[in-house]
């Protein structure tokens, strides 16, 4: 619903009170962190918004407010407009002066010559240190939002605090739509990710390590088996017993399959990994009947099963198995505080949990 002075949707008013709110804290109370994750934070949901769909009717306002946001961000709103707008249009960027430009770099000089004037320890230790690690968050969120193609986080806490900067693929995909339509789109094929960009890192190559720890410890393997056991007889325990499983990510360890041999011998299990050298690892912990198949998991996967598994550590979009699960069941393990319907903890120094999930009856 657009106002007589905001143009777009009476919500965007949120955004110019939290900026402002924002600009009046740093000034009352200066920390590193503050300054950090704020020029974060800001970036990524007002500056960004404001970018795409400018607030405000009047141009005068909308001059003003890009001024407000160069001395709240430490830099020109102007330079930092070019630079995202280049990459939507995929081009290079290149320096573009403007009377605009000219008047935010002034203020923004004049800010810098301003925190210098209160001391080294101040400019340094608070005011650059803080500045420079919310540059780097921001680097951290630009890089992984596209390190594996264009990637959604559809979380709904960083979503509601970040407005809805997380529907990243459907931002894309239209530029020009307001950041409070945005909503994960039915209709296409969009690549999610449990991890809000800045922490993206955290995806495969932190869990891959601790697998190849796991793998140097016998002692280790025999725990790892033991807190994932107990939580999957308690699931299985709610439901026929399957006789077709399909599990996702063998692993470097694949304790999945091993548990589900143990528990349900006479099932027919099969692994999908897209992983040649997690496969020939795997092998050597399974027998004769389990199946492995080298490849991307699809839905033609799971045809006939009556079981499936996803891992903590599949790419793509978990939430899929939530909403439309692929079998009669689906396993999901998630990180411990993500419960959904009926689950069970795995470990709270894995931070892990295995959620049950049920296919509505047609």
């Amino acid at each position: 619903m657009t106002t007589a002075v905001l143009r777009h949707s009476g919500r965007d008013a949120w955004l110019v009170l939290i900026a402002v709110a924002q600009g009046v804290l740093v000034l009352s109370v200066p920390s590193a962190p503050l300054i950090a994750l704020g020029l974060w934070w800001n970036a990524n949901t007002v500056a960004h918004n404001f970018i795409h769909l400018p607030f405000f009717r009047a141009r005068w306002a909308n001059s003003l407010f890009s001024c407000l946001l160069s001395l709240i961000l430490g830099l020109p709103q102007t330079l930092w407009r070019d630079r995202h707008l280049a990459h939507h249009a995929g081009r290079p960027w290149a320096m573009r002066w403007s009377g605009q430009m000219v008047l935010e770099s002034v203020l923004v000089l004049m800010l810098w010559i301003g925190v210098a004037l209160q001391g080294a320890a101040f400019f340094v230790g608070t005011w650059l240190t803080g500045w420079l690690v919310g540059l780097t968050l921001c680097q951290l969120q630009g890089y992984f939002e596209h390190a594996r193609g264009t990637v959604s986080h559809y979380g709904a806490l960083y979503n509601l605090l970040f407005f809805n900067d997380g529907y990243h693929v459907e931002h894309h995909a239209r530029p020009g739509r307001h950041w409070a339509a945005l909503g994960r789109d039915s209709g296409r094929t969009a690549t999610g990710s449990r991890f809000p960009a800045v922490l993206r890192w955290l995806d495969l190559p932190v869990l891959d390590a601790l697998e190849r720890v796991v793998l140097q410890s016998r002692a280790l393997q025999r725990v790892v088996l033991a807190m994932h056991e107990r939580a999957f007889r308690d699931l299985l325990a709610t439901m026929p017993a399957p006789q077709r499983i399909v599990v996702i990510g063998g692993g470097l360890f694949p304790r999945t399959a091993i548990i589900l041999r143990r528990l349900v011998p006479a099932a027919v299990i099969t692994i999908v990994d897209q992983s040649a050298a997690h496969l020939d690892c795997a092998r050597l912990f399974l027998d004769a009947h389990v199946t492995v198949v080298e490849g991307v998991f699809t839905r033609a996967h799971a045809t006939g099963a009556d079981l499936v598994v996803v891992p903590l550590a599949f790419v793509g979009d978990r939430a899929e198995f939530y909403d439309n699960p692929p079998a009669a069941r689906v396993l999901v393990h998630d990180w411990v505080w993500r419960r959904r319907g009926t689950g069970q903890r795995v470990s709270l120094l894995l931070l892990k949990r295995v959620n049950l999930v049920t296919a509505r009856a047609a």
